[in-house]
């Protein structure tokens, strides 16, 4: 690779995820979020050996912190977390994230919300000036309820489509419910509006809005430089 050449995106991700480990210290106890991103991290964590313990946001990044070695929590064993680190699928300038494209946005919040400290890292095209229309919003729903909120929601102006596994069923999550996945051309408006109205819909579980969450982003760019945004701050 020449220096002119851009870093991949896997490549980037690591640089946010190393850039993330600076902030873990001995003794912490952590929330592990899901996705490529944080794997990169989880893979640095061991080997740096650092004495931590994490709740893990999905059943898949549990299973990697069993398989590197890493002690895992339940959230009913801890009443807050030092830290939590997680990917995000879009970020606005307010810091407000939109998470769920891997299915584990309602772990995700539980910890998140738990957590002293809540630190996305991503990639820099991931920040966008409005959520929700590149990517779509995703929304856990109980199955019984998938047809009503959509009904909802399209009332309400979205684009909305049940995730499935390609052409076979409908995805199910760590918890047993499905996803809707709801575009918004032109992208939400007010993500705080938007949450608390989606969240009053009888059958919604939650939705991947995290408003007021997110205390500092670090998002690598093409080169790999690391940038370090926290609410509030130009």
């Amino acid at each position: 690779m020449t220096a002119e050449e851009p870093l991949t995106i896997d490549a980037r991700k690591r640089a946010a995820a190393l850039a993330a480990l600076e902030l873990i210290q001995d003794g912490m106890q952590l929330g592990l979020g899901t996705g490529s991103t944080v794997e990169h991290l989880l893979g640095a964590i061991a080997e740096r050996g650092l004495d931590v313990a994490g709740v893990p946001t999905s059943e898949a990044t549990e299973a990697y912190c069993r398989e590197l070695d890493l002690r895992v929590l339940h959230p009913s064993e801890v009443e807050s977390l030092d830290l939590a680190i997680d990917g995000a699928d879009e970020l606005d300038h307010a810091l407000t994230a939109t998470k769920g494209g891997g299915g584990a946005l309602l772990r995700e919040k539980v910890v998140a919300a738990m957590s002293e400290r809540f630190v996305v890292i991503a990639t820099t095209d991931k920040l966008v000036d409005r959520l929700g229309h590149s990517f779509p919003l995703p929304i856990e729903v109980v199955p019984f309820a998938a047809g009503p909120v959509t009904r909802r929601l399209r009332e309400r102006g979205y684009d909305v489509q049940l995730r499935t596994a390609g052409e076979g069923p409908a995805v199910v999550t760590d918890n047993g419910n499905h996803l809707l996945d709801a575009r918004m051309v032109g992208g939400i408006e007010d993500p705080a509006v938007e949450e608390l109205w989606i969240a009053a819909l009888p059958g919604v579980v939650e939705c991947g809005l995290f408003v007021d969450l997110v205390d500092h982003a670090l998002l690598a760019d093409e080169d790999g430089r690391v940038l370090s945004l926290e609410p509030g701050v130009s």
